[in-house]
């Protein structure tokens, strides 16, 4: 645990503006690379368990829980750095990914884009997503 980063909880959720749903959207950056790699969800309970273990945790809408990134998949994500943006309402957690960041087996969420006029998929499986969560 980062001593520094476990004493600014109160001061960091006390800054961050939450929405009515008491959450606020959270990017996954790669801290090395700047790799974008997932928007997730966090409520104040996952801002001050990812401030205080260093193992990053988003709020799950559809569970109505604490996710802590990895904890079925194995794919955790290390807390690097912690950031808000200047409207506070969106945070920015540099990580070291550990294997996928995407439930489909990609390292990135991001996988979409605009090639040649139309949708594609840029980004192909690393993992297969049965490996991950059924294995």
């Amino acid at each position: 645990m980062n001593d520094d980063r476990a004493a600014a909880v109160p001061a960091v959720v006390e800054a961050i503006a939450f929405d009515a749903d008491g959450l606020v959207a959270a990017i996954a950056q790669q801290y090395d690379s700047g790799e974008v790699l997932m928007m997730a969800w966090m409520n104040r309970d996952a801002v001050a368990e990812t401030l205080g273990t260093g193992r990053v945790c988003y709020w799950s809408r559809s569970r109505g829980k604490l996710w802590r990134k990895g904890e079925t998949s194995g794919q955790v994500q290390v807390l690097k750095d912690f950031r808000w943006d200047c409207d506070a309402d969106t945070v920015l957690v540099q990580v070291d990914q550990e294997g996928v960041a995407c439930h489909t087996g990609r390292r990135s969420c991001f996988f979409n884009a605009v090639r040649e006029g139309k949708p594609a998929v840029i980004a192909e499986v690393e993992v297969d997503p049965k490996e991950l969560y059924d294995g």
